[in-house]
This record gives C-alpha cells, structure tokens and sequence, in this order.
C-alpha cells in the first residue's frame, strides 16, 4: 500500500476483518484462566500458591513470545508468524484439559508465547496497512481485545459443564485455527524493507531514566491488570453466594467497564492532559480496590470491581503514548523492554497475590499487594509528572 492511498485496498480490508475476529478472541484467552481457575484448582486439588503459578506461566510464555516476535516476523513475514502463534493458541488452549498440573503448566505456556507473539506483531501490522490513519486503527483494535475480555466469562460460564472445561476450549481452539489459517492466506504484500526501519531507533531511549520509569509504570499497571482479572472470579467464588448474581459477575463488570472506559476517554483528554488523566485514574483505581477489600457483599464487590475497571482503562493507552510523545513516534518500534517489563509485572505480582493468599491463608489478604501497587503507582506518576513538566 503506497503513502498515497487514503483507505486500505479490498484485499487488506478483509485481512483487517480477520485480524479484528483474532484480536477479539486473544481478549478471550488472555482472560481465560481468571474465569476456570476454580474449576481447575478443584480438578487439580491447587493452593492459590499453585495457582498464582498458572499465572506465572502464561506471562512467562507471553514474555517468550515478546521477545521473539520480532526477529521472527523479520524471518517469516507477519502472515506465516501470526499464523504460527495462533497455532501455539489453539494448542494451548485445547491443553487446558489435561488432567496433570504440569500438563496444564505447559499448556498455559504455551498459549502464552502465542499472546506474546500475536499481540505486538497484530498491533504493527496494522500500523503498516492503515498508515496515516493509525492511531485510530490501533484504538480499534485493541477495542475488539476489550470486547473479548467482556464476552469470556459469560462464554465459558454458557459452554462449561460444572467440572468439564471441553466444550469451550474446543470451540476456542478451533477458532484460533480457524482465523489463523484466513490471515495465512490473505493476499496481503508485505514489505520487508519497512519491518527493518521499524526495527531502528531515533533517540537513546533506553539511557533516560525517564523510560526506565515508563517501564516500571506499566510493570505495575499491568500487574494490578493482570492480578484482578485473573483472581477476581476466584474472590467472588468465596463470598456468600447468590444466585441473581450468576449472569453479572464482578469479572465482567470489571472489563465491562474497562472496555467503557476507553470508549469515552476522549472526552477526558479534551479537558485535561495525559498526566492529570494518568494521575485520576491510578486514584480511581485505588477507591475501587478499597472498596473491593471491604466487600463482604456482591453489591460492594460489584460496585469496586466497576470502579477498578473504571481506573484502569486509560492506563495502558495513554502510558504508551505518553512515551511515543516524549521519545518520538517510532520510539515504539524500540520498546521490547517496556513490553517485557508489562509481561513480568503480569507474571509477579499476580503470583504475588496468590502467595500472599496463601500465607496468610486469605485472598482477601492477597489483594492487599493490588492496594499497595496502586499506591506506588500515585507516587511514580507524581514523579513522571513533575519530571516531565520540567
């Protein structure tokens, strides 16, 4: 597609209809684990200590996939590698059946890689076909990841029996083969010779401080992310339970919300800057998870976990543009720390909350680190603010 073009051709807009339906299911599996971590630690007799390490290997493996989808892209084009990851998905998912705790260890790893490697490699492919228009692709995309993330519980909770897990991850992974297989053979022409400029950076990024704490932000963000999203059904599991509350789980108000709140962000940004809006998010953030400490009712929980969503949906979006904007727009062809920091900070601190569970043998104390992380996000982000302004 030449600069000149206003539209992607016919041929790329159906490679962008394949990509959005694959970005809307990564949003399923990248939540997934959250939503049957019950069924699995019942079927596998887990702590929440063995259980904080399910999450350990899907960042685990998310970080792998990071770190590699570059080069490989380089390798083998965008269509042959996302087709390779969405392989990796499909198996992984269908592997969480297996019987074995290491075997679904595995499994979690192994789709984990595939998010690692779809993710990235899905958000610059679309950079390249859309072009001038970009941003508003990017915003759309990442939309449909949002919209995944909404539909994942009440998907596993229509297709899963009490103890079986089968029906959906089948469909699931069928699915991934499925649209992997349409972007493998879409007629899109790549051009190499701008995957190599992508690959170059304009300014010293990763010698400023300022980016090392860019990197840290997103550690915790992602982490808070992360550590809600996938304990929060289990949280909710062990309140008293109630049967009106089946369909509205705290889970999906929590990406209800989230996925609400990047719909209207722009409305923020019309009256505000990036660091007063980063800055009422992480405080938001902090009411909601406050008010999910003290929820001893449905009503509360559902309250906080709206709240939390609420906060935490401009992060991810504005934090990256917050460091396009202070290093330049292809600094983020030269961000793979600030995406492995996002993957670690997954990993820890959601493993974190399990191990403070067990400890002190309560979830209710475990989420107790997401309270501390977002009180250590206010702080950095008062840094970066101030460092910014000067």
């Amino acid at each position: 597609m030449t600069s000149s073009e206003n539209s992607p051709a016919p041929p790329n807009k159906r490679l962008l209809i394949f990509l959005h339906a694959g970005f809307l299911l990564i949003g399923i599996i990248t939540v997934i684990l959250g939503q049957i971590l019950p069924i699995l630690a019942e079927r596998l007799s887990l702590s929440d200590l063995d259980a904080g390490y399910l999450f350990t290997a899907q960042f685990a493996g998310s970080l792998t996939g990071t770190l590699f989808y570059n080069r490989l892209v380089k390798k083998f084009g965008f269509l042959k590698m996302l087709f390779g990851g969405f392989c990796l998905l499909a198996s992984g998912c269908a592997g969480l059946n297996i019987d074995m705790w290491f075997g679904c260890l595995a499994a979690i790893y192994i789709y984990g890689a595939g998010i690692g490697l779809t993710i990235p490699a899905i958000n610059l492919l679309v950079i390249e076909i859309a072009g001038d228009k970009s941003s508003s692709a990017l915003n759309t995309i990442n939309f449909f990841w949002g919209i995944g993330a909404i539909l994942c519980k009440p998907f596993v909770d229509f297709f899963k029996s009490p103890e079986s897990i089968l029906l959906p991850t089948i469909l699931l992974s069928s699915s991934f083969l499925l649209i992997g297989s349409a972007i493998k053979l879409s007629n899109y022409r790549e051009n190499f010779d701008e995957k190599e400029i992508f690959s170059g950076a304009t300014k010293p990024i990763w010698t400023t401080t300022t980016a090392w704490l860019i990197a840290i932000f997103s550690f915790i963000h992602i982490g808070i992310e992360s550590s809600v999203g996938g304990w929060l059904t289990t949280f909710e599991s062990r309140l008293p339970q109630d049967s009106a509350n089946e369909w509205l789980s705290a889970a999906f108000i929590f990406f209800f919300f989230m996925v609400l709140g990047r719909g209207i962000a722009f409305l923020f940004f019309k009256f505000l800057t990036e660091n007063a809006v980063l800055l009422g998010s992480v405080i938001i953030m902090t009411a909601g998870i406050i008010l999910i400490l003290r929820a001893e009712s449905f009503l509360f929980l559902n309250i906080g976990a709206a709240i939390l969503g609420f906060g935490t949906s401009t992060l991810y979006p504005t934090n990256l543009s917050r460091f396009t904007k202070i290093f330049g727009l292809q600094a983020i062809h030269n961000a793979t720390p600030l995406f492995v920091f996002g993957s670690l900070g997954g990993a820890f601190i959601t493993w974190l909350v399990g191990f403070t569970s067990t400890a002190f043998d309560s979830l209710r104390s475990g989420f107790f680190v997401i309270l501390i992380c977002c009180i250590l996000l206010i702080g950095l982000q008062i840094i970066l603010a101030n460092g910014n302004s000067k």
